[in-house]
């Protein structure tokens, strides 16, 4: 055998080598991607719970900013945040920091517990038929 013919074999095997580790990269993407899926699906009532807590804080503070007819401008400028910020709380895209909640306590003159009550989860109901 040459040395051209060797150096062509070389270089066919280190091809389909290559070929092979991305056959095995994207066989691991895909795995990942399911185990992921499996994951985020089986965390649909923990989805759906959050979503239910952040909306409920959110109108809570919607409607004490409403209730004491102010501008989510004059919020955020009041708490020296963003008028974005503002309305991310109160749409439950975020949830606003401890200080900006004792602060919007203040400024709603309600105490920050009673932000929060609306915030914790109704107590499930117990299963029909159990005393």
């Amino acid at each position: 055998m040459s040395m051209t013919g060797i150096l062509l074999f070389a270089a066919a095997a280190a091809y389909i080598l290559f070929l092979l580790a991305v056959f095995a990269a994207v066989v691991y993407l895909f795995i990942l991607i399911v185990k992921a899926l499996k994951k985020y699906i089986a965390s649909k009532e923990v989805r759906e719970e959050k979503k239910a807590v952040v909306k409920s804080l959110g109108e809570a503070l919607k409607e004490n900013r409403v209730r004491c007819q102010m501008t989510q401008e004059f919020v955020a400028e009041t708490l020296g945040v963003s008028r974005q910020s503002v309305s991310k709380w109160e749409n439950g895209s975020s949830d606003p920091n401890t200080s900006n909640l004792i602060a919007l306590a203040k400024l709603y003159k309600v105490s920050p517990e009673a932000l929060l009550q609306c915030a914790e989860p109704a107590p499930e109901e117990a299963p029909q038929g159990t005393p």
